[in-house]
């Protein structure tokens, strides 16, 4: 285990403007030179509204389109797909747009008097794979259609909304993408667990990232913030305790990841993106040896009532 010192969060955790470029708020990529190693995933934050629009090409990658406030128009050669969109990620899932390798298309805020804040989260996908996979037309899939899963018991209780999993978007040939809403004073991520190691029926490598938002639950307070820890789990040494704050983003490319802690007085949300090299397109994952046990307590606590209104 790191000794929690944070050593490496200049390498893998990147606050809201670091990775500011030409039309992107906030981009990963695996063509960054600044993110040595990254491979297979990848996120941009894009502002829209008035005459600012965005144009994606996707040639060997996949992209998920995701209004996280306002509305979207995603315009394709198949025709237009009208993302209602959310005031904020707090306020419930959203429509989101599947768009497969090869896709062009064109982002436009739904209303132009007003500025939507979209992600569009990709994954790399390998020629042969995008031939011969998945679907070639765009898919709408509408937030009355978003699987929400309530996850854990207790202090580790969370919401789950899982609009890019296997099951909700089996069209996609490599991405998995889900947000995650902890109430105030929660753990989520949490048993520690990862997703390194190809191990048929047992785990997946998969790359994560995360992008956070946080919201205070009195208007008052300032400073919105929340936690998260990645830590080693064999001789690849990784070492991230941080704080975040609206709009960073911590990737993992390995190891132990969480918890991610919202505090006491701040909800805490994340988005995630994951995908990998391996020929599953799955979420299998391996507890901390040390920490698992805490899932087995759950079967004795009830959910955090604050979930049952949350959606």
């Amino acid at each position: 285990m790191a000794d929690g010192t944070g050593a490496d969060n200049n390498r893998w955790v990147f606050p809201d403007g670091r990775l500011r470029t030409g039309e992107y708020r906030t981009l990963v990529d695996p063509q960054q030179p600044d993110i040595e190693g990254w491979q297979h995933t990848g996120l941009g934050i894009v502002e829209l509204g008035g005459a600012r629009t965005h144009r994606l090409t996707l040639t060997d990658r996949e992209a998920i389109v995701v209004p996280l406030r306002g509305g979207v128009q995603v315009s394709t050669e198949a025709g237009t797909l009208t993302l209602a969109g959310r005031a904020s990620v707090f306020d419930g899932p959203t429509d989101v747009a599947y768009l497969p390798p090869g896709s062009t298309a064109e982002l436009t805020a739904s209303d132009a008097e007003a500025e939507s804040l979209v992600a569009v989260t990709f994954a790399v996908v390998p020629p042969d794979l995008a031939a011969t996979e998945g679907g070639s037309a765009p898919v709408l899939v509408a937030a009355a259609e978003v699987p929400v899963e309530r996850r854990g018991a207790g202090q580790c209780s969370r919401l789950v909304r899982n609009f890019g999993t296997p099951d909700a978007l089996p069209q996609a040939r490599r991405i998995i993408a889900c947000e995650v809403v902890t109430p105030a004073g929660n753990w989520s991520s949490f048993p520690p667990h990862k997703h390194d190691a190809e191990r048929p029926g047992e785990e997946t490598e998969l790359e994560e990232i995360y992008y956070f938002d946080v919201s205070a639950t009195d208007p008052h307070s300032g400073d919105p913030v929340g936690l998260q820890q990645v830590y080693a789990s064999d001789d690849r040494p990784i070492d991230v305790l941080t704080e975040v704050r609206p709009g960073d983003v911590v990737l993992v490319p390995y190891g132990w990841h969480g918890p991610a802690a919202a505090l006491p007085g701040y909800h805490l949300y994340y988005l995630n993106v994951m995908a990998g090299p391996g020929p599953e397109r799955a979420w299998l994952i391996s507890d901390d040896p040390n920490r698992g046990w805490v899932r087995d307590s759950w079967q004795q606590q009830p959910l955090d009532p604050r979930l049952e209104g949350m959606q």
